[in-house]
């Protein structure tokens, strides 16, 4: 091609690659106006509110937890943290009815009963200080596998890990106690350092709310309570428990109110053991 053609072929392909950044400048513009748009944002909050499910899932609360739409929720939350976001409001509409459906087809989220375990190791902290972190994290691990192991094998879910304990659900309160009983018996064979962990366990009937990957509510701090309530090697649990449990086998404690704060000043406890 002649020389001097070529600057104006040149200038011809400049000019049609500024067009199409012109154009794609423009709808840019046109879709952040519309994202932001009071009137969509507004509309897309109303839709959300008559949808199954939670309407604010995908607050840090809401998605804490480690299932695939928590973690998709984390990531759509993150796009555009500064600003409010019609795209962003749909996005989350979807997961919101995808976390409501895979949330009644599982284990009650707060529209049926379940059991709650809490466990802690009593005088764990005073030991652990003198004992190193290379003895403390051959404990934990030892627990850990007689711990989770017993809730697993009796149907239960661990939801968080609590240091020196756990936090876990089950679908019967039968379930809960054997899995804490079995775990108490198998602990016994647990030494390190001269050092024999004592675990104390609560139990606790109720409907609590499953937000994220967590379950919050007035059952919660309940259960919470019941296990505090115990002394080391005790597997205590709520009235509500005692009475979804089949006692054959088993050895029911006095019973004796609760007196903690957090918890139904009538509540009643009782502690349970093999026979």
């Amino acid at each position: 091609m002649p020389p001097g053609e070529q600057k104006p072929q040149r200038e011809e392909l400049e000019k049609a690659a500024r067009d199409r950044a012109e154009r794609l400048s423009r709808l840019r513009e046109t879709a952040e106006r519309l994202d932001q748009n009071p009137k969509l944002l507004a509309y897309a909050r109303r839709m959300r509110q008559r949808l199954p499910g939670d309407e604010r899932f995908g607050d840090p609360l809401s998605t804490a937890g480690q299932a695939p739409v928590e973690f998709v929720a984390r990531g759509i939350s993150s796009l555009s943290p500064e600003r409010e976001s019609v795209v962003q409001e749909l996005g989350l509409a979807g997961l919101q009815v995808w976390q409501s459906i895979s949330e009644a087809a599982g284990r009650g989220q707060g529209e049926e009963d379940l059991a709650l375990l809490f466990t802690d190791l009593v005088g764990f902290s005073s030991w652990a200080l003198e004992a190193g972190d290379a003895a403390t994290i051959e404990l934990l691990r030892d627990v850990g596998i007689v711990l989770e192991g017993a809730v697993l094998a009796h149907n239960g879910r661990i939801v968080k890990r609590l240091g020196d304990g756990v936090m876990a659900t089950f679908l019967k309160a039968q379930e809960a106690v054997d899995a804490a009983l079995e775990a108490q018996q198998a602990l016994e064979e647990i030494e390190v350092n001269g050092y024999r962990p004592q675990m104390r366990a609560g139990i606790h009937c109720g409907r609590p709310r499953k937000l994220g990957g967590d379950y919050i509510g007035v059952d919660v701090n309940v259960a919470a309570r019941v296990a505090a309530a115990a002394k080391g090697g005790q597997v205590t649990i709520s009235e509500p428990a005692l009475e979804c449990i089949d006692l054959d086998g088993l050895e029911a404690g006095r019973r004796r109110r609760l007196r903690a704060d957090g918890a139904p000043s009538e509540l009643h406890i009782v502690t349970i053991a093999r026979r």
